[in-house]
């Protein structure tokens, strides 16, 4: 195609790599004593997995947000990004087992904020996007501004 997405935000993938390193060796080193780490979870912000298409009209964006509200979840649009912020609350059975002086053994849920954001390599349409979530899933179609293809033109060259 010609104007395929561009990735513009390569450190994010380090990042990535870097938090779910971070998150393996929190879980399986840290010693209780230290920190509780579900609260280390709770206060991170995580980055959901994507899933993004494109045609010569539009872009289409999957975004996995398992056990999010659809009322959690905001899409905040511009000409060249889209932003996806969520969040999941901690469950009231959970609060009421701490009431309990209960504790996890183990948990491996994420609870807390999902933020990812997505640059286009094309102008779109943002009045014209529709977003629709269903089953742990937000799929964002994003309609790409029209443009001209014409031939290349080449300018008389005149002098003074």
């Amino acid at each position: 195609m010609k104007h395929d997405l561009i990735i513009r935000e390569p450190d994010l993938y380090f990042d990535s790599i870097h938090n779910e390193l971070n998150n393996f060796l929190r879980d399986t080193l840290l010693v209780h004593s230290m920190a509780n780490p579900l609260n280390v979870k709770k206060n991170s912000i995580w980055r959901p997995a994507i899933e993004v298409k494109q045609s010569d009209k539009n872009y289409k964006v999957k975004v996995q947000l398992p056990g999010v509200e659809k009322d959690d979840i905001e899409v905040e649009l511009d000409n060249e990004f889209m932003t996806i912020t969520a969040e999941i609350h901690e469950e009231a059975e959970q609060k009421e087992e701490k009431a309990k002086n209960e504790r996890f053994h183990t948990s491996e849920f994420r609870y807390g904020r999902y933020q990812r954001t997505i640059s286009f390599d094309h102008p779109v349409k943002t009045d014209e996007s529709t977003a629709v979530y269903d089953k742990g899933v937000l799929t964002v179609t994003i309609p790409k501004v029209e443009t001209e293809n014409k031939e290349p033109k080449k300018l008389e060259i005149k002098e003074k």
